[in-house]
């Protein structure tokens, strides 16, 4: 014997009605503060003095641009092994498991049944097609009824709640993603720029024991004239004082170093002995000046900004969610199964059971909850998008820094390799007037400060350069002209 639940004809049109009616009883939205505007980035106006480059993004491994193998090593083990990053991947296998539970919501929820129900019997009529078999007494007796079967529900979804819970768990996803783009970014900066700067803390120890083996010498030319009473003992004094300066400045270049390189330990996730040994290498030399030609396009890649506009995306399909709300909602419930009064008898002498109803669900009255929860959303969506548009404005000002910076360095550093030839040019005639015998050797050493106190200024310029150009890469989302070439140190350490 089949059961079935079903809708008499004559009895759809008056339930239908009934529903139409209902919906304009539902809760109103009644405090919605709307969208605040949002800004897009391809909108906004760099000024007249920034000159970003359109033409072909290069590649996201910025840092091979450098031509520096070691520096290459030690961002792509930063990237493998910093706990940072791991994190940062972890966060995003989480996100994609937020996507698989909104969607599981929107397909068919199937479950099996097998339960037991200990009822007592008032009346016969309401216990068939169980009435022939039970006793007569009015009382009733207690019986158990088994069942087993398959039941499934199906959400309707008529105004789009699932699907906007299902693209905003997209949009926090591809905003985790952008966010670890973005960890990557800067993890790959801190490594270069800690590199570089060790570089270049190399090159200043060289060129400060040059230093110190000229004031070395100059102690002991001053204490032969004092032995000979040709100088007085002040002069030895001032020489000594000189050596122990220039030894005071090589010990705080060497501890610089070591704190770079612990620092650049813990970025690259090293323990004290897994940590690679890096080796002095000439600096890259930078292009004198910045592309004429870059487009404020390049900031839309920047992970930040993009990570931000997944937000704001996924805060919008949440208010859509918080609207359907308001909505009536829709299901269809069914079931399939047996019922007996004995278990042996489920699948022998059992009545089978067949359900299927369809379910309308009005909000009618929530002392205002709904209404809460989509002013809290819109309000939390609108922060984010204030958020977002002062991010943009935030890249404007990063650029139109690090730019201005670099060119100001670009045009330090020219004028200063002029002052640096001009030294080494004094330098050189001073070692060519000790080969003919002219001066001594003391005085032809002598001759070499000005030239090595040139070069470390020079030196520490193009650190900075370096630095502000990672900067700038940083700023930008990505390199920004072609590969680095040459070297910078060759003219230095000479």
């Amino acid at each position: 014997m089949i059961k079935t639940s079903t809708l008499p004809r004559a009895s759809r049109s008056p339930v239908f009605a009934f529903a139409l009616t209902l919906l304009t009883g539902c809760a109103l939205i009644q405090d919605d503060p709307g969208q605040v505007p949002l800004v897009n980035p391809q909108q906004a106006e760099l000024a007249q003095v920034i000159h970003l480059a359109n033409s072909g993004w290069p590649t996201a491994r910025w840092w091979e641009g450098y031509q520096d193998p070691q520096l290459n090593m030690l961002v792509n083990r930063a990237l493998q092994n910093s706990p940072t990053m791991q994190a940062a991947r972890l966060r995003i296998s989480q996100s994609q498991s937020t996507v698989e539970l909104a969607q599981s919501a929107m397909g068919v929820q199937a479950t099996a049944v097998a339960a037991q129900n200990r009822l007592r019997v008032t009346n016969k009529q309401f216990t068939w097609p169980y009435s022939f078999s039970l006793p007569v007494d009015k009382n009733g007796p207690w019986y158990t009824l088994n069942t087993v079967g398959v039941g499934a529900t199906l959400n309707i979804d008529l105004w789009g709640a699932d699907r906007a819970r299902v693209a905003a768990a997209i949009g926090e996803k591809n905003a985790r993603q952008a966010e670890t783009a973005g960890i990557e970014l800067d993890l790959a900066s801190s490594v270069a720029q800690l590199y570089f700067a060790m570089q270049a803390t190399f090159q200043k120890i060289a060129l400060l024991n040059q230093l110190e083996a000229i004031a070395r010498l100059s102690v002991q030319a001053h204490e032969h004239r004092t032995a000979r009473g040709v100088e007085d003992s002040v002069d030895v004094a001032n020489a000594q004082a000189e050596l122990l300066a220039a030894q005071q400045q090589v010990i705080t270049a060497q501890g610089t170093l070591t704190q770079y390189r612990e620092t650049l330990r813990a970025l690259i996730g090293a323990d004290a002995h897994s940590m690679p040994e890096i080796h002095p290498v000439p600096l890259p030399a930078l292009q004198e000046t910045l592309p004429d030609s870059l487009s404020f396009e390049l900031l839309a890649r920047r992970p930040d900004l993009q990570a931000l506009r997944g937000y704001v995306s996924a805060s919008m399909n949440q208010v859509d969610a918080a609207k359907a709300a308001f909505y009536p909602h829709f299901d269809i419930k069914a079931f399939w199964g047996y019922n007996a009064l004995s278990v042996g008898d489920l699948f022998k002498s059992s009545f089978q059971q067949i359900n299927l109803l369809p379910g309308l669900y009005l909000p009618l009255f929530d002392g205002g909850r709904l209404n809460a929860n989509l002013k809290s959303t819109r309000t939390a969506s609108n922060i984010l998008i204030k958020q977002y548009n002062q991010a943009v404005l935030d890249a404007v000002r990063d650029v139109a820094i690090s730019s201005s910076q670099l060119n100001d360095l670009n045009q330090q550093a020219a004028l200063q390799q002029q002052k640096v030839a001009a030294a080494m040019m004094t330098t050189r005639s001073a070692s060519a007037h000790h080969q003919r015998g002219l001066v001594s050797y003391y005085a032809a050493q002598e001759a070499r400060r000005p030239a090595i106190a040139q070069q470390l200024l020079l030196l520490d310029i193009e650190a900075q350069r370096l630095s502000t150009d990672i900067t700038l890469i940083k700023a930008l989302g990505g390199d920004y002209r072609g590969p680095a070439v040459a070297s910078a140190g060759k003219e230095v350490a000479q």
